[in-house]
């Protein structure tokens, strides 16, 4: 199955850099922060977000890891359930996508959902997710 949706980012809060080692001095800045999502569609809730990035600001080259954990429904079932994604950006395009539902994290209805998905941001800054998913 194939559930869509828009998401918002609500809030991203910056780890204070002293919490980080910083003993590995790197070509790219890393950090770490927590992020609040809202997703509205076939796709309805809320996540928490672990978010780090290897990233550049003013060339906009990086990659992200994100954990998020998700709380809502998915095609009309509720429950939380985990989903790890990652991608590179070289200034211009997002390449190299990772995203999975994390095994046995789901909860309620949501119970034994498993998949993959992915991201986009379209020219207007609109934020679009898609799952495509099983649920035993």
């Amino acid at each position: 199955m194939r559930a869509n949706a828009t998401f918002a980012v609500v809030s991203m809060e910056p780890v204070a850099a002293e919490q980080l080692s910083g003993k590995v001095d790197t070509a790219l800045a890393t950090g770490v922060s927590t992020m609040e999502k809202h997703f509205a569609g076939e796709i309805a809730g809320r996540s928490e977000t672990l978010f780090t990035a290897a990233y550049d600001i003013g060339s906009g080259v990086g990659t992200y890891l994100a954990m998020e954990s998700f709380e809502g429904t998915v095609g009309g079932r509720s429950g939380t359930f985990n989903f790890a994604h990652s991608a590179s950006t070289d200034g211009t395009s997002r390449h190299d996508e990772f995203f999975v539902l994390v095994p046995g994290s789901g909860t309620g209805e949501l119970t034994g959902i498993a998949g993959t998905g992915g991201l986009t941001v379209d020219a207007d800054n609109t934020h679009r997710i898609w799952l495509d998913y099983t649920l035993d």
